[in-house]
């Protein structure tokens, strides 16, 4: 169960609601001289949004991982990019990144409590994208379709 009505639609209500809370937020962002860099959403979501991020959250969501342990969770990721990943979502003080002194020494990863608050937003966007799947794929074939048709 999604939670959302059966034709994906949120009522008008909430439609509006949200697009009020969008159109304040951006009224902020671009008041006085609006530098497009400095989009404090920007840079969360040019992180948040990338191929990895997201399964890697939701793999350190269930319990702290070891390294090896989130590889084998998401078989396709490879080393170099599961430690950038890593290292990114570190910085951004999302994960922690714990060292335990044993030869060799293995290392742990688990969400912060800001990781932690990523958990609700991240689950909304996951069921929405399950729910809304066979929508977006049926409107790329669609688009597809009429542009193929285009002499």
């Amino acid at each position: 169960m999604t939670g959302l009505p059966s034709d994906n639609h949120l009522p008008d209500n909430q439609v509006a609601a949200a697009r009020a809370r969008l159109a304040a937020c951006f009224d902020v962002w671009s008041a006085g001289d609006f530098d497009l860099s400095l989009c404090p959403v920007r840079g969360v979501l040019d992180h948040l949004g990338d191929k990895w991020t997201t399964l890697i959250v939701i793999v350190l969501a269930l319990r702290p991982h070891r390294f090896s342990e989130i590889r084998r969770a998401i078989p396709d990721i490879s080393k170099r990019m599961l430690t950038q990943t890593l290292r990114d979502l570190e910085r951004d003080g999302l994960i922690a990144r714990r060292v335990f002194p044993t030869k060799p020494p293995s290392v742990e990863y688990s969400l912060t409590a800001l990781g932690q608050s990523l958990l609700e937003p991240l689950t909304a966007l996951v069921t929405w994208a399950e729910a809304s799947r066979p929508a977006i794929e049926a409107a790329r074939t669609a688009f597809e379709t009429a542009e193929a048709a285009v002499p």
